[in-house]
């Protein structure tokens, strides 16, 4: 019996050998092998897609080829001239609040990283970057479009503060990247940022109780005064002088300030105090007033309370990621918020950096160079390091989505193909296709992935397949950091993804 049983127990020790062998083999191959990443061809075509999004006249040299001219009559029925701008996404609306968004997040970008991407060869490319209901009824090339070009404004009676004071922060931040090339456009733009910012101040309200058919589409999440304090913000970058920093910090500073709550650890086009937080911390260090540093101790309180957050260092709330160790907040297009922080990383890390300063958390202080690594995981982890393998920047490596979410793309290019294309014609062609968009949305950032790091490339599924503007907007400064530092090897491989570890509390 006795030899029986060190026989069965010999077994039973292989078959646990067998077990553990089999689970490890799973873990080492969870993720594709370890190779560097060319981040400067990620930055091109991340710019590159922009050019994708342009609604209007396009200009001579439009590298997107498969794009036409679209958008030419907007706002002719309310008498003003509305034609330009950007289609949020893979849609044919010209959405104010995320395009305001976008420009200031590229703007930004190249306040930043002015010199990075000016290495990359990409300076250039990066100056020169209705109503949503019956849009989507229809799935048209915007060359086609034939849905209802309707406008809608703010005015007194009708305020908008949130999108008043993010268009003049994208004005602002516009204004400080053309400060030396054309002098000029810089000063209006910073003009009309003013004007922009005392409009929103004076009659206040959000753009979505008086344009209600917003609501479904860019709900005001947070209200409006994050977005008056970004525009002020951006303003006193831009004007360089004292006269507006002691009245927009006055003013807007109490409404971020005190205790952090859940909304701090979101950061995206909808919900910007870690913006704010982190921007007002560079932008008051150099204060030395009491008041100033009072101020200051409660925007880094809130920037800080955010990045330890997405490292997972809060003793309460975190933010949760997938088993991949993707920073994970919500099912619809969660990669808005993955690249939102990857920039908040980055920018802050560099910041504390030059300053010779660490971050600290409740689970420890943490030095710069460790948080540009998790802010260097996440992009990789979107750029193929992941579980799939799959790059979700569209046109990027060798697997990455081919059924995005989007109408131009999924229909043959208006230039080879000039047949009109009806409103519901649209998607038997486009649509209802079953195998890839015929044009390639290049620099497109889908959704992303779920909670599981599970993705389904289907055109229905647009929570992970469709493409935003501002998804792309904030990788622009990141991408040309890492390509600046491309030659140094220790970022020559990409960062170890951290799995699912048993964080603490964690919120959406």
């Amino acid at each position: 019996m006795e030899e029986k049983a060190n026989k069965q127990h010999k077994v039973f020790r292989h078959l646990k050998f067998i077990r553990l062998c089999t689970w490890l083999l799973s873990f080492f191959t969870i993720l594709p092998s370890r190779h560097s990443f060319n981040y400067g061809e990620a930055l091109s075509k991340s710019l590159l897609y922009f050019e994708s999004q342009r609604s209007g006249r396009l200009p001579y040299n439009q590298r997107v080829v498969w794009r036409h001219h679209s958008g030419l009559t907007d706002g002719l029925e309310q008498g003003v001239d509305l034609v330009g701008g950007y289609y949020d996404a893979g849609d044919n609306v010209k959405f104010g609040l995320p395009m305001a968004f976008t420009i200031t997040m590229l703007s930004w970008s190249v306040i930043e990283y002015s010199e990075q991407i000016s290495d990359a060869g990409e300076y250039g490319h990066a100056l020169e970057v209705g109503d949503g209901d019956t849009d989507h009824y229809c799935w048209q090339r915007p060359e086609d479009m034939t849905t209802s070009r309707q406008a809608y404004k703010v005015d007194e009676n009708n305020p908008g503060s949130d999108i008043a004071g993010e268009t003049a922060a994208a004005m602002a931040a516009a204004s400080i990247v053309f400060r030396k090339t054309n002098p000029h456009y810089s000063h209006l733009l910073l003009r009309h940022a003013e004007q922009l910012f005392e409009f929103g101040d004076k009659y206040r309200g959000k753009y979505d109780e008086s344009v209600k058919v917003a609501k479904g589409h860019y709900t005001s999440v947070s209200g409006y005064m994050d977005e008056l304090l970004w525009a002020g913000s951006m303003a006193v970058q831009g004007l360089r002088r004292g006269r507006l920093s002691e009245l927009r910090v006055r003013e807007c500073s109490g409404v971020l300030v005190g205790s952090p709550g859940p909304s701090q650890n979101l950061a995206g086009m909808s919900s910007t105090p870690a913006f704010n937080s982190s921007l007002l911390r560079s932008l008051l260090a150099g204060k030395r007033s009491r008041k100033h540093q009072q101020i200051l101790k409660q925007y880094r309180s809130r920037a800080e309370y955010y990045l330890c957050a997405c490292l997972n260092k809060n003793n309460v709330t975190n933010v949760r990621r997938t088993p991949g160790g993707l920073l994970y907040v919500r099912q619809w297009n969660n990669m808005q918020y993955v690249s939102a922080a990857a920039f908040l990383l980055t920018a802050y890390s560099d910041h504390l950096q030059a300053s010779n300063q660490r971050l600290r958390c409740d689970h420890g202080t943490l030095d710069p160079s460790e948080i540009f690594k998790f802010a260097k995981s996440q992009v990789d982890y979107i750029l193929g390091y992941n579980p799939t393998g799959m790059s979700y920047l569209v046109g990027y490596g060798s697997k990455y989505p081919e059924r995005v979410h989007h109408r131009g793309a999924s229909i043959e290019s208006y230039k080879t193909q000039k047949d009109f294309i009806g409103c519901t014609q649209g998607y038997d062609l486009g649509y209802s296709r079953q195998g890839p968009n015929p044009n390639v949305l290049v620099g497109a950032l889908v959704g992303g992935p779920d909670m599981k790091d599970r993705f389904r490339d289907e055109r229905e599924n647009y929570a992970q397949t469709e493409a935003c503007t501002y998804n792309t907007a904030t990788l622009v400064g990141v991408f040309a950091k890492l390509h600046w530092l491309e030659k140094d090897s220790l970022f020559a491989r990409p960062s170890s993804l951290p799995v699912d570890s048993g964080q603490q509390k964690i919120i959406v």
